[in-house]
């Protein structure tokens, strides 16, 4: 690490600490040149995560748009924005886990409507009858019934 004081490329590492939750490294580093202390951060590099929309355009991935639509479906429903937040973690952690550059928005609704099932079931109706874009009733019965299938399912398994 190159001493932003002299200019010298060699310096050693006095302390290591980490900062922001986990997210980034903190290191106290010492010039061998010098002697001047001074300090950097070493954080992992995120390649941007692009989403694929149904029309064929790119665009960059925004946690947000998530976060907003999972919102909406839980609208005065007895959900804490903590849980809500957690959830969209999970949703977020999972998109960036495939190791792919460019996702589909589809896979990333069907991730999110995956997850809105276990987590509230009003909720992921909700968020169900926007995604799907249902048509008329029958659609939205159709939906409910395999929600009602999974219900049964998770029963089954306990």
């Amino acid at each position: 690490m190159k001493c932003p004081f002299c200019k010298q490329a060699d310096s050693r590492v006095i302390d290591s600490r980490a900062a922001e939750d986990g997210t980034t490294i903190r290191r106290r580093r010492e010039c061998n040149g010098c002697g001047k202390r001074f300090t950097t951060y070493e954080v992992v590099e995120k390649l941007p995560l692009m989403v694929v929309k149904q029309d064929g355009r790119r665009e960059v991935f925004k946690r947000d748009k998530i976060l907003n639509g999972v919102v909406r479906s839980c609208d005065k429903r007895d959900i804490s924005m903590e849980r809500i937040v957690a959830l969209v973690n999970e949703i977020e952690r999972d998109v960036r886990n495939t190791m792919e550059q460019e996702v589909p928005s589809s896979k990333i609704g069907e991730l999110v409507m995956n997850r809105l099932k276990d987590f509230d079931e009003v909720a992921y109706i909700r968020f169900a009858s926007v995604y799907r874009k249902f048509a008329d009733i029958s659609s939205f019965l159709e939906e409910l019934k395999v929600l009602q299938a999974h219900k049964g399912e998770e029963t089954k398994d306990k």
